[in-house]
């Protein structure tokens, strides 16, 4: 995958397949997530194991980002 690693901090709205984010002090891939009740997400990981994100979670992610595309900048 091309780009470059950036620190993301991530809720259950934000977080995306590929970004890897500490749990138990354990680097996680998300590989797969669904959709839960009351703004919730399972993430399911590469290794296999899942997590429910809450609605409130915060945690801090590394994803991949391409620096040459851009996001629709306003001046």
């Amino acid at each position: 995958m091309k780009g470059v690693l950036v620190s993301v901090e991530i809720d259950a709205r934000t977080v995306a397949i590929g970004d890897q984010v500490m749990v138990g002090g354990q680097a996680l891939t998300v590989h797969d997530m669904t959709a839960m009740s009351q703004g919730r997400k399972r993430l399911v990981f590469a290794t296999g194991e899942s997590f429910v994100m809450g609605r409130a979670t915060v945690l801090w992610a590394s994803r991949r980002v391409d620096p040459r595309i851009g996001r629709g900048r306003r001046w």
